[in-house]
């Protein structure tokens, strides 16, 4: 795990974790010779108590919160479920949630659909039937706030940056990133930080959540699940997303890239304090793909 890099951030990108990456050998364009970093994937299989729920591909740090935070987002895990123990076991690639309350999802697992999402996402068809419950607090986004946010994401080193192939969430307060995870699937990432928060006693109310990937359907249950009520992309929009953000009131901004971004729901809560004069557009050394001025390509 990387050392705090601020006094508010408390995990961060570890890009010399030398189990994240692999060194591997091939030619450019040119036909010479090269060596790259490339991100390395490893199952693990979640269990529930004596039940196998599912295997995920993830590059394998942080299981632990990758378990919690998955078994919390498809409405398995309850907010107020009390876990007893948590195991990994690193050479079976297995990770086991154990809760007081009995569990029993056979008839659930039968019910999965695939989502949008990389590394064979899932999600459980009454997740929809939770968002109903689901009152978001009233918050306010200051655009100051969102250009150094942004900023500080787009600088901080991480493994995107040395090896491209990998999605990134954040959880903020205000223009302060707490916790930056990274995953080849976006929703792993989101369920890293979903399990922090549950191992940590944080709620969303007053967080903004920031990822690099679409802004799915499955990535606005997952923020509406967590109680957060403004979720940021650099990356674009589904129709579903929109309509679901715009359902729940959630305060959703996609296409954020230098000085600009484009809000289609909850746009009550932003707050125009920048000075847009102020504010740089995206350097080239830090512009991820699909991010190229008037382009729409989404990660």
């Amino acid at each position: 795990m990387s050392a705090d890099v601020t006094s508010t951030t408390r995990i961060t990108p570890d890009p010399a974790d030398p189990r994240l990456t692999r060194t591997v050998s091939g030619v450019d364009e040119t036909g010479r010779p090269v060596d790259t970093a490339v991100v390395v994937e490893r199952a693990l299989t979640l269990y529930l108590n004596s039940q196998e729920i599912v295997t995920m591909m993830t590059i394998g740090d942080y299981p632990e919160y990758l378990a919690l935070g998955y078994l919390l987002n498809q409405n398995m895990l309850k907010p107020d479920d009390v876990v007893t123990a948590v195991d990994y076991d690193d050479d079976l690639e297995v990770v086991v949630v154990r809760t007081e309350r009995e569990t029993n999802f056979e008839d659930k697992l039968k019910k999965r659909t695939q989502t949008s999402g990389c590394a064979q996402g899932t999600t459980f068809g009454d997740l929809m039937e939770a968002l109903d419950d689901i009152v978001l607090p009233k918050a306010s986004l200051r655009t100051s706030w969102l250009y150094r946010l942004t900023h500080a994401i787009n600088t901080t080193p991480s493994l995107y940056l040395e090896a491209g192939a990998i999605h990134g969430c954040v959880l903020a307060r205000g223009d302060e990133p707490l916790v930056y995870m990274e995953d080849v699937g976006r929703h792993n990432a989101v369920d890293k930080i979903a399990g922090w928060m549950f191992r940590h006693g944080e709620t969303g109310a007053d967080k903004i959540f920031y990822t690099t990937g679409r802004l799915t359907s499955e990535m606005v249950i997952k923020t509406v699940r967590m109680g957060i009520p403004i979720l940021v992309s650099r990356s674009g929009f589904t129709a579903w997303g929109v309509e679901l953000a715009r359902r729940t009131g959630l305060t959703l901004i996609g296409r954020a890239r230098g000085k600009r971004f484009v809000a289609l729901s909850g746009e009550e809560r932003i707050v125009y304090d920048q000075d847009l004069s102020y504010v740089a557009d995206e350097s080239a050394k830090h512009r991820r793909k699909g991010s190229k001025e008037g382009a729409g390509g989404d990660e």
